[in-house]
């Protein structure tokens, strides 16, 4: 293992500028210590950490866990990095969304814990990456990620709520959600506009039957185009762009097509996307 740098030595690296078009703000060191606190690593663990920027994250994290592997879009960065980390972190330049992830950590032990400060430009294309990924039998045991506050929310939402719609739905049916940590703009600098939250993905076994996974997305993000409308309503566009009827597909599912689409559960989305066949 290389040697740990001092923290002398690391006062002396010079702190880089944000980037806007790569969505860059860097994490205070009292916040990282909370972030690295609700981890709970081991030695045991293998994290794939998206985004590590200056490796603030990074290098208290590899202090506690048994390997790293940390995907950098900002190529500067990402060598910089390299200079810095002790010899269990692998810092891989690249675009995490161009990336194979089976590729990515087929030599990597598993399953893969995954940490990251999402920038906010790309957390929902990302979100789904890594719902997918699991979802295709990934060995992805968790996902710990910052987000921006308003999409932690839909992403965490219930049935019924402002909020719930189809990045909830997504989400539910490989993953349990944890809201871990809510943090204010000056968290981070250059500090965002909004707030931010973090929140813990489980990844499980699906719990209910959703049938075909394109048919599925497809229903649910179908329907809530049109969230205000009935059921009945909402869930015509889409079943007739699938070739059948909406009424029937209600009718098979058992549901009652006077309800609104934020009212049902997954599973009941399930039931839809199934009747379909």
């Amino acid at each position: 293992m290389a040697k740990p740098i001092d923290r002398a030595s690391r006062e002396r690296i010079p702190r880089p500028r944000a980037r806007k078009r790569f969505g860059q703000h860097f994490l205070e060191a009292a916040w990282v210590t909370k972030l690295i606190e609700s981890l709970s690593a081991s030695s045991g663990d293998t994290f794939l950490e998206i985004g590590p920027g200056t490796g603030a994250l990074t290098i208290p994290l590899a202090q506690r866990a048994g390997r790293v592997v940390a995907v950098e879009i900002d190529r500067d960065l990402a060598d910089a990095l390299h200079a810095r980390v002790p010899a269990h972190v692998r810092i891989v330049s690249g675009d995490f969304l161009a990336l194979n992830l089976s590729t990515l950590l087929a030599e990597e032990a598993s399953p893969v814990r995954v940490v990251g400060n999402l920038p906010y430009n790309v957390s929902s294309p990302i979100l789904f990456a890594l719902i997918g990924a699991s979802k295709g039998g990934a060995a992805i045991s968790d996902a710990t990620l910052m987000l921006q506050k308003e999409v932690a929310d839909r992403l965490a939402a219930r049935p019924g709520a402002r909020e719930y719609g189809a990045l909830a739905i997504q989400a539910a049916l490989t993953a349990d959600i944890e809201r871990v940590l809510v943090l204010p703009p000056g968290a981070f600098r250059p500090p965002p506009k909004v707030w931010s939250a973090v929140v813990r993905l489980r990844f499980r076994q699906p719990t209910f039957d959703a049938g075909s996974a394109e048919t599925f997305e497809r229903v649910v993000r179908g329907v809530f185009l049109q969230r205000r409308k009935t059921l009945a309503n909402a869930l015509k566009p889409v079943a007739h762009a699938l070739g059948v009827d909406a009424t029937d597909l209600i009718e098979k599912a058992g549901l009652d097509g006077s309800r609104r689409p934020e009212t049902l559960t997954p599973a009941e989305f399930g039931r839809l996307a199934r009747a379909v066949l």
